[in-house]
């Protein structure tokens, strides 16, 4: 008996499977205590201190024959399971899930472009996860035939309060939390991590995985329509994906996880899972109408997890102590002015977000095409806290396409996409620093989005090119010397510093970290001349 074939066995003699809308779900999770009901009608709820982020070291690709020379194993997130493991965890986590009072399907998809669409199943025992899956989802194909995904869909199995049993499988897991997915049998398990989270990025490897077969270029990133045309906006969490491409005078086609084919750009999702802390009404008004509008429990819906609360239903997006990583998830309809259908043309700039925690790079960079193709590769920036599992402060990092984690396949593959996109569609490119400023982190400031919506503003009209611009020859980046509303001395980060010895220092030491990495990451690979040549002290 295969492994579907075991699923369906496991609902077909379940006494109570409940398929249920979202209206029906949220009544669910309520009448079952999976949430508290804030006082603006969002559904509150707190996991266990260590699902209050992703688990990579617990994330696993089943090591397949179909798919093993495909998968670059060498990325430290590309951890191989044995398919007889995979197979022995699946039929443990059904004989678990059978012992449940209840079972949640539901039955949604990915990919707004119907060429593109992935059809999901998530079978869960809590509730809250199934509401998950219909926010952040889009609803199932209405012609998965004609999807070049469409069949089998993929299906996803969540135990998130359950651990794997330690004697079991001990030797084949680094814990009691697993989180694997096999490409081959379109197949996913999230057992033992509560962070929803898991759910989202999971099938967003496995969208990464599947769609480069079909000549499009996935991307990490946030995309918005403004009088200029599409904008995307690359980065790891908490680098400004959702705050920049969520601005009120633009229309938001989606704030996270996208496809660029030869029709244009599509979301992924139906919903955005935003970070919190910090959040404030004056900054990102989306954002807050979305989690904070009052409405009846039924007809709200966001869920907000890990965020401090007071007795009287009121959030306090300012206190961490809980996390740094708090979140919403709420409908892609929650944000004015969404594209809902989650489809637009080609992109007319490309941002590349970076939280630089040194506080050398500038806030705000010109790209040509080879430079664009590196950053890309290399997607330097700090991994800030909260968004993994034991990460207390920022901490310098490379990760590929500014999402390592999510991309299994071989690093020319994506790099190849999109330097033959950027010469068919000639999109600009821009590094932008949503870091520090004046010094590194502890010492210098965050930059001011404020200030970084006027940079972004400045070159979505053109303006940064029509102006001088001047070469930065360590980091190989062209960087404005005037922009409208942004002093000088922020554009050239040298001269923010009061210490510009120890300025030169620091950026000094980031060099010799890109080249370190470069080398150990990418040598030997098919790299263009062109490209390698933009690594730092080449």
């Amino acid at each position: 008996m295969s492994l579907a074939q075991q699923l369906e066995r496991t609902l077909g003699h379940h006494p109570r499977v409940v398929v249920a809308e979202r209206r029906e779900l949220i009544r669910e999770a309520i009448r079952r205590r999976e949430a508290w009901v804030a006082s603006c009608g969002a559904l509150a709820t707190w996991t266990p201190p260590d699902s209050t982020g992703r688990r990579p070291q617990d994330t696993y690709i089943v090591d397949s024959p179909s798919v093993h020379h495909q998968v670059d194993w060498s990325s430290p997130y590309c951890h191989p399971l044995p398919e007889e493991v995979f197979a022995e965890l699946w039929t443990a986590a059904l004989r678990l899930l059978a012992k449940k009072d209840r079972l949640y399907l539901t039955e949604r998809g990915l990919g707004a472009d119907p060429r593109f669409a992935l059809p999901v199943r998530t079978v869960t025992d809590r509730a809250l996860v199934a509401l998950f899956t219909h926010n952040m989802f889009r609803p199932w194909p209405q012609q998965p035939e004609r999807s070049h995904l469409g069949s089998p869909p993929f299906t996803l199995l969540v135990l998130p309060y359950d651990r794997v049993p330690k004697g079991q499988f001990e030797g084949s897991l680094r814990s009691d939390v697993v989180v694997a997915m096999d490409f081959h049998r379109r197949l996913g398990l999230v057992w033992g991590s509560a962070y929803l989270g898991s759910v989202k990025k999971l099938m967003f490897t496995v969208m990464n995985w599947i769609l480069p077969e079909f000549e499009v270029l996935p991307l990490h990133c946030g995309a918005s329509l403004g009088s200029e045309g599409l904008a995307l906006f690359l980065g790891l969490s908490g680098t400004g994906k959702t705050s920049l491409s969520s601005a009120p005078e633009r229309r938001l086609l989606g704030d996270d996880e996208h496809g660029w084919s030869g029709e244009g750009v599509f979301n992924f999702e139906g919903g955005c899972y935003a970070k919190l802390l910090g959040l404030s009404q004056e900054k990102e008004p989306g954002i807050w109408w979305a989690v904070m509008h009052s409405a009846p429990p039924e007809d709200h819906g966001t869920i907000v997890e890990n965020a401090m609360i007071y007795p009287d239903g009121r959030f306090d997006f300012h206190d961490a102590r809980l996390t740094e990583n708090s979140r919403a998830s709420y409908p892609l309809e929650f944000v004015p002015q969404a594209v809902l259908d989650g489809r637009a043309g080609h992109p007319q700039v490309i941002f590349f977000l970076t939280a630089d925690a040194n506080g050398v790079l500038p806030p705000i960079a010109v790209l040509e095409k080879p430079q664009a193709m590196f950053w890309f590769l290399m997607g330097y920036t700090s991994k800030l806290a909260g968004t993994e599992t034991g990460i207390g402060e920022p901490r310098s990092t490379f990760s590929r396409f500014f999402g390592a984690p999510f991309m299994p396949r071989q690093p020319a593959v994506y790099t190849k996409l999109l330097g033959e996109y950027l010469d068919r569609y000639r999109a600009r490119v821009y590094l932008v620093n949503t870091g520090w400023s004046g010094g590194p982190f502890g010492q210098g400031q965050r930059i001011d989005i404020r200030l970084t919506r006027a940079m972004v503003q400045a070159a979505l009209a053109g303006e940064l090119e029509r102006g001088e611009l001047r070469e930065d020859p360590r980091f190989h980046l062209w960087v404005p010397r005037k922009c409208p509303g942004v002093p000088a001395s922020v554009l050239w980060p040298r001269e923010s510093w009061k210490n510009q010895g120890e300025y030169d220092r620091r950026a000094a030491a980031l060099a010799r970290e890109f080249a370190q990495h470069f080398q150990e990451a990418f040598s030997g690979q098919d790299i263009p001349p062109e490209v390698a040549a933009q690594c730092p002290g080449s």
